[in-house]
């Protein structure tokens, strides 16, 4: 089962939402945003309100769903990191071709030094894919990872694209 509530904007304190057989949801996310959280017990369910129809798909075409999602975001994400930085003027005329560039193919750049981190999907890239991996500090690039559903919501998470928190299993649930 899975809950879906608005996200507060004041100061509202938030109360997770209980199993209807007793017991708190393992994943809570907060999206869209953050207009909404989401509570589920597996990251299949959360991808299943993200991504519509994902659960009855079969398991290459859950893959190439995730694939695209990460796209997606990427995408919104490179104009959002490119806007909000304040630093597109400081980069030079190669590395703003690749930070406002389509992405109907990967950037392939050697090395990523720009004042912009760089928006990536793991998938196109070594030792999966067949592109070269950019060398740069880990503040430089923003990677994405589709390959499973729990890699692409905890890289959605810290690329700052959602909120995520897992249960520990081993906490006994607590009623407040």
């Amino acid at each position: 089962m899975i809950i879906r509530t608005p996200n507060p904007t004041d100061d509202t304190p938030v109360h997770p939402p209980q199993r209807s057989e007793g017991g708190y949801y393992d994943i809570e996310i907060i999206y869209d945003a953050g207009r909404w959280r989401l509570y589920a017990d597996s990251p299949a369910e959360i991808l299943g309100v993200l991504l519509p129809g994902y659960q009855q798909e079969d398991p290459h075409r859950q893959e190439q769903r995730r694939i695209r999602a990460a796209v997606d975001v990427q995408v919104a994400l490179q104009a959002q990191l490119n806007v909000d930085s304040g630093a597109l003027a400081q980069c030079t005329a190669e590395q703003r071709a690749i930070l406002l560039g389509d992405r109907d193919q990967p950037p392939s750049p050697a090395t990523w030094t720009a004042p912009v981190p760089l928006v990536l999907v793991t998938t196109f890239y070594a030792p999966g894919g067949a592109l070269t991996r950019p060398a740069g500090t880990d503040d430089a690039m923003v990677w994405l990872d589709p390959s499973t559903e729990w890699s692409l919501l905890e890289s959605l998470a810290a690329a700052g694209w959602i909120g995520l928190a897992r249960r520990d299993p081993s906490t006994p649930d607590i009623d407040t």
